[in-house]
């Protein structure tokens, strides 16, 4: 018989599952248990819309049977089956999920979702077995087929006999090593101890031939032992069970098994509502941020279920977008099992359904916050920037929720803050909270603008997403207080005897910053005497909404509209380099233009910006060295 190879990819991608994806092999199990109970869900699902389909529940059940002698493990279901070309597209193509398949066949007819993960799971066998074996008939079909296969090298697949709708899987197991015990996987209660530890929640029965201890008949003191029929699993499902009942390491066998993430849970919540709507949720909020989080394709939403049945594998109506990020499942009674895509966006119950998860995501997280600081900060790392484009997004009407949970660096802290632990120490003369903008916490301790802030003993807080600013800006006031740039023109601090002295510099020198100003053109609005510098001689400042940081921002967007920040270049008369501007002034226009020209510059390269002919600004500096 013909053996059909793998294409390169896949077998790149096969020899990978193998060897790297999954370092717990006893995994395997799950996986094929978890496809076999798709198979069934399939034919439920057909039994809804067909009539001439009986589902009889008491008919659909997984069988696992394992052989010594043979060293074979056999998965068996009752489940919808395979046709030919469904084992080429399913089987032949790894990461092809059949019942992704049968969800995108369906789901525009009638709004029903169904998605498992017949694809990469599957393959996950190999990690145990050297021969795979499946051999299935599908549902109205009266052929059945057989797919074999041993690894990378291809697969064959050829008719055969099944006389029962379903799928086989025969596993021959490896030899043991060294390194690995695969006997494992032939024993009973090693199989029992996988099926309880992974699958126990599976809705249909798990059944397997254990071996009873009974006393003999006609002894007394003598036992034999018997083989018989059982079912491992409760088939309870986990979010039905009693909270008490239940162990962190179950509700993370749960997260894993629904394929929710591929990390470890940092936190999950188990909700039980009996009211005004009745339903069960189990949330989950992630460590690590997916690596699709950020891009067109990521999909928000729960898994949304009606009294154990999936009706859409992602219900985007059930979080905002602001929590996007959690994970989880909703399965309520009082939701139609036919209820179409459209009417549920309007379902008054589904909406209160959402509200109530929003209250307690948000609940969760301030908890989160107050009494376990380092697993927020784990969050907070991962997901902080969605929070604040919760801020900035909706025209800020969701501040009011997200404020509570913002945290930034601290310039005296030297560490993440909240706006509520800046607000509660900050001193009686402090009007504003401040802020300083800038590429990262390194540059931003060196930033001039931070001079006099600094000095007066005022905390600042960092800001280096491009995101921060627009969120605060949305955000406008905390607890009364109101957000002040340290670039911005009024820092709202009382003048000392050196900032009069500034006012009357400016006064005398008038027409010099009169020339600058000139000299430069539009490319600043203004050239005045700074009130904020203490060591540094020059800086950028910022007249109007649109900050330095913002125009960057701006910027770089593909819709760019030339939008700029309206720039103030300030000079510090304290410093030497003001006398040399002013002996230019009065001697040598020529050097006046030079040294005016080459601070402009510098403060452009202080705030990261671009300058404008770097050929001019190094010609520039050749100048002063000659």
């Amino acid at each position: 018989m013909e053996k059909t190879p793998f294409k390169a990819e896949s077998k790149r991608l096969l020899d990978m599952m193998i060897h790297s994806i999954y370092s717990n092999r006893e995994i395997f199990l799950r996986e094929l248990i978890s496809n076999a109970s798709d198979a069934i869900d399939k034919i439920y699902y057909k039994a809804l819309t067909d009539p001439n389909i009986n589902f009889e529940k008491d008919n659909y059940y997984i069988k696992v049977i394992a052989d010594k002698e043979n060293r074979t493990l056999t998965i068996s279901d009752t489940g919808i089956g395979m046709t030919r070309e469904e084992l080429e597209n399913n089987l032949g193509v790894i990461a092809q999920s059949g019942s992704l398949m049968f969800k995108n066949e369906n789901e525009a007819k009638d709004g029903h979702d169904i998605i498992g993960q017949f694809g990469v799971g599957f393959y996950s066998a190999f990690m145990v077995a050297d021969v795979v074996t499946v051999t299935t008939k599908a549902l109205g079909s009266d052929t059945a087929f057989r797919w074999q296969s041993s690894g990378v090298d291809g697969y064959t697949i050829e008719a055969a006999e099944k006389a029962e709708v379903g799928t086989e899987i025969v596993l021959k197991i490896k030899e043991s090593t060294e390194d690995e015990t695969y006997d494992d996987y032939l024993e009973e209660y090693r199989l029992r101890s996988i099926i309880k530890k992974y699958s126990d929640f599976i809705r249909y029965p798990i059944k397997m031939d254990v071996t009873e201890h009974r006393p003999k008949e006609g002894s007394e003191g003598e036992f034999e032992e018997v083989l018989e029929e059982q079912t491992i699993n409760s088939m309870v499902p986990i979010w039905r069970k009693n909270k008490n009942e239940l162990t962190d390491e179950d509700y993370e066998n749960f997260y894993m098994e629904k394929h929710y993430g591929f990390d470890k849970p940092l936190k999950h919540l188990h909700i039980s509502v009996d009211g005004a709507v009745r339903y069960n949720a189990i949330l989950y909020i992630p460590e690590k941020t997916p690596f699709d989080y950020y891009t067109k394709e990521y999909e928000k939403g729960l898994e949304l279920y009606s009294n154990g049945v999936l009706i859409m594998s992602k219900s985007p109506d059930l979080l905002p977008d602001y929590y996007s990020f959690v994970k989880g499942m909703v399965d309520s009674e009082d939701l139609s099992l036919n209820i179409s895509r459209e009417i549920l966006q309007q379902d008054k119950q589904l909406q209160l359904i959402a509200k109530n998860i929003k209250n307690k995501i948000t609940s969760e997280l301030k908890r989160l916050l107050k009494d376990e600081r380092e697993k927020y900060e784990t969050f907070y790392k991962a997901f902080g920037t969605q929070l604040k484009y919760g801020v900035y997004s909706d025209y800020g009407s969701n501040k009011d929720v997200l404020q509570d949970l913002l945290m930034f660096y601290s310039s005296k802290e030297k560490k993440m803050v909240t706006l509520d632990e800046y607000v509660s120490r900050m001193p009686e003369d402090q009007k504003y909270i401040y802020y300083a903008t800038g590429q990262s916490y390194e540059r931003l301790d060196k930033l001039p603008q931070t001079e006099l802030v600094s000095d007066k003993g005022y905390e600042i807080l960092y800001f280096i997403e491009d995101v921060d600013e627009f969120a605060i800006k949305m955000l406008m006031t905390y607890k009364e207080k109101e957000f002040r740039s340290v670039s911005s023109g009024d820092l709202g601090i009382e003048a000392d005897e050196s900032q009069k002295q500034a006012e009357e510099e400016a006064t005398e020198n008038k027409s010099l910053f009169d020339e600058m100003k000139q000299i430069l053109g539009d490319k600043v609005k203004d050239v005045r005497v700074s009130k904020r510098l203490k060591h540094h001689p020059v800086c950028l400042t910022a007249d109007g909404e649109v900050t330095i940081e913002m125009e960057k921002v701006l910027r770089a967007m593909p819709n760019n509209q030339g939008i700029q920040a309206e720039k103030v270049l300030e000079i510090n008369t304290t410093h030497d380099v003001f006398q040399s501007l002013k002996a230019a002034f009065d001697r040598d226009k020529d050097k006046l233009r030079l040294y005016t020209n080459l601070l402009y510059n510098q403060a452009m390269l202080i705030e990261g910006l671009p300058i404008d002919d770097p050929v001019d600004f190094t010609n520039d500096i050749c100048k002063i060295m000659v």
